[in-house]
Order: structure tokens, then sequence, then C-alpha cells
């Protein structure tokens, strides 16, 4: 056993340890818009539900650590006093981890994400169409922790519309805990599904990703890549040249064979194959071959 004493550690090192020993932390997906109507999108893992009566959930933007800066979903909060909780589920955590990308002001995650903005029916800000379950918010109160990087600022929030996907539904209207099949925040890269254990999601912050939007239409539109997948696919700093991928198939002759006599279709899924193995660089070069 080792004792830490907070002051006596860096914020870094804190951080980590107290991220690596708090979880599973349930995922606020916050959609915000600026004071010029501009959407940004952006997930938190420091967030619960703590009350019903009235219904009050509350999530933490926190100050950065390496600059103290401060981020957009809370300066819009504080701007416009009104928020869209997002639940995630598994169909949408690579989508979810591409929006954290620290893209600059004014551009907008859903985009860069693929996911859909849905008007909400009280508040200005977005809705996840493809969140299984919304929360349509006031800010009721935001509360700094301090003024020093890695500081929360909790943003308390009132539900005023709450909606939810009848698919996640069991025959009694309540939601069913398997249909839902939510994530959650552990340390460092990993998350939990809570039906089916611990996976791995990287975080895009080495490089920023392309987003869906970049994509080639006819992967973006295929009927075989979900949104997990074009999420992987958008979360690379560029797509590889056309040159380059032929010479990668060339020198990997099981594919080269494989990709020979295949259609549009049969190329999909064989690179699909690659990203369910979290083989991003090969699925990449098996389409960019086929340009």
């Amino acid at each position: 056993m080792i004792t830490i004493d907070p002051l006596q550690v860096t914020t870094v090192k804190l951080h980590g340890l107290m991220l690596g020993a708090i979880g599973p932390r349930p995922i606020a997906f916050a959609s915000t818009i600026d004071a010029d109507g501009n959407p940004n999108l952006s997930p938190f893992s420091f967030f619960n539900v703590f009350s019903a009566n009235p219904p009050i959930l509350i999530f933490s933007p926190a100050r950065r650590v390496r600059d103290n800066t401060t981020k957009h979903t809370l300066e819009n909060a504080k701007a416009t006093k009104e928020v869209v909780i997002n639940i995630v589920n598994y169909d949408i955590v690579q989508q979810m981890s591409l929006s954290s990308t620290e893209y600059p002001e004014g551009v907008n995650e859903f985009v860069k994400s693929g996911l859909t903005m849905v008007p909400s029916e009280k508040i200005k800000p977005y809705r996840v169409g493809e969140s299984p379950v919304q929360f349509e918010c006031k800010v009721n109160q935001i509360i700094p922790m301090g003024e020093e990087g890695g500081a929360g600022n909790l943003i308390i929030c009132e539900v005023l519309l709450m909606h939810i996907d009848k698919g996640v539904l069991d025959e009694n209207n309540r939601i069913d805990q398997h249909k839902i099949d939510q994530v959650a925040r552990m340390g460092d890269n990993w998350y939990t599904r809570a039906n089916m254990g611990m996976f791995e999601v990287p975080k895009p912050l080495t490089a920023i990703g392309i987003g869906v939007d970049s994509l080639p239409e006819e992967i973006r539109k295929s009927t075989v890549f979900t949104g997990n997948d074009l999420g992987k696919l958008g979360n690379v700093a560029e797509i590889p040249e056309n040159k380059e991928a032929i010479e990668f198939v060339n020198n990997h002759n099981d594919i080269k064979d494989k990709i020979r006599q295949s259609n549009l279709i049969e190329i999909h899924k064989f690179a699909k194959q690659y990203l369910d193995l979290d083989d991003i660089d090969t699925a990449w070069n098996i389409l960019a071959a086929n340009k």
C-alpha cells in the first residue's frame, strides 16, 4: 500500500491516479451552442444524476491541466444557460471519442463525428439523434472548484424534457439495461461496456482526426460500415495516398488476391474485418488502393 498526499504530487499524476481508481464513470455527451448559435459537442466523464425531484444532473468540465484554459462547453453553458446531455451507448462510442478532439472554435463536432443534429423542443442546443436517451436541460448554476489547471466546474442542470428511444424499452416501458448497452470511462484509454466488460478506445489526442465529414462519399454512405467504423476511419490525420496504398497491397499477397476481383461492397466488407480488429492502417490501405 502506498499513500498519496495530493499536495505532494503533480496535478497530472493525481488526475491519472484518481481516474484510474474511480470508475466506471458514466459519460455526459454534452451538446451546447455559443452566443452566436454555433453548435458544440463534447463528452465528460465527471457526471452523474443527483436528484429526481427536481430532476438534476451534474457534470464538470475541468480546466485544462497543461495550460489552464477552459473548454467551449463551459463557456457556452455560461453564455446560454442551456445544454443537452446525451447518453452514450456502444454504437456511438467511437464517434463520441472522435468528437473529443480539440477542434478549433467554430468547428462543428456533430459534422466531424458524423452524428445527427436533432432540434430540441424546449432549448436551442441540438440533441444527438443516435443517442438512446437525451436530456434537454436548463443550467441552474455553475460552481467553479478553483482557478488552477485541473479545477472542475460543476454545471448543475435541471431536466426539462427526457427523450428515450423506444428500442431500449422493455415490455413495461422501463429501460432495459441490456438493450441500452451503455459504456463508461475508466482510467487511461480504457472504457467498459456495461453488458460485456472492458474494451479500449484510443484517445484522439496525438493528431487532429480528419472527421467523418472528410471521408470519401462511397465510404461515408456505405451500407457496410457502422457509425463506429466511420468513427475509426475519421480518427486519422490523413488518408493514405493511392500510390502508397497500392504498394502496401502489392506487398501483401493475401490482401492483393482478396481484392483483385472484388466489387466495392466486397472490398468494404474486407476492410471492415480489419476495422473490427482495430487495424485501422490496413483497413485504410485496402480502401485507398481502390480509389
